[in-house]
């Protein structure tokens, strides 16, 4: 009887520090989060000259990933906010990739038009899906010179219409900013 009672003291013991312990929820920043440190996964598609791209060809390089479809508005929106990196750290050697599920005629229109900068590659929504790497769109993701995740974050924007927006840039930037520097060091 006493190993009984001794059994059920543990037992409630354990249960009661499980329940006290926070929960995390799933929610893009965890998912985010989750991705740091991981290697960024092989993929090969299409470039807007239906030729093929592979991941493979972005090894020993800092990339810059921006996930995104013509037909979103915020993904559309964040494009002079993200043609402001090419700007900035193109001459650095930072390859700026775009993955979309258009396909490359359509995508090719579209940049032809808009004048994004990045080097836009399709991809099939499976293959995408397959990366799993993005949360949605837009998805931005910064890789390092070792194949390694540095940072995701959801849209990117140096204005201040959404605060929290503005600073998780400016963080993606530092970080840009910081493996660049790794690299001269």
């Amino acid at each position: 009887m006493r190993t009984f009672l001794l059994l059920i003291i543990l037992c409630s013991a354990s249960f009661a520090n499980a329940q006290t312990k926070p929960v995390k929820w799933a929610t893009q920043e965890t998912f985010f989060e989750e991705l740091i440190g991981k290697d960024l996964p092989d993929f090969k598609g299409v470039n807007i000259n239906n030729k093929q791209f592979l991941s493979s060809s972005l090894k020993g390089k800092i990339v810059v990933i921006n996930f995104w479809f013509e037909a979103c508005p915020p993904c559309v929106k964040e494009m002079p906010e993200l043609n402001k990196l090419v700007d900035k750290y193109g001459e650095a050697g930072v390859r700026f990739i775009a993955i979309t599920y258009d396909l490359p005629k359509s995508a090719k229109k579209f940049q032809n038009q808009s004048g994004y900068k990045y080097e836009i590659v399709s991809l099939t929504d499976d293959e995408i899906r397959k990366l799993n790497i993005n949360h949605g769109y837009p998805t931005n993701i910064l890789i390092g010179k070792d194949g390694k995740i540095i940072k995701a974050i959801n849209a990117v924007s140096f204005n201040n219409e959404i605060p929290s927006i503005k600073e998780q840039t400016l963080v993606f930037e530092e970080k840009l900013k910081a493996e660049i520097n790794k690299g001269s060091n």
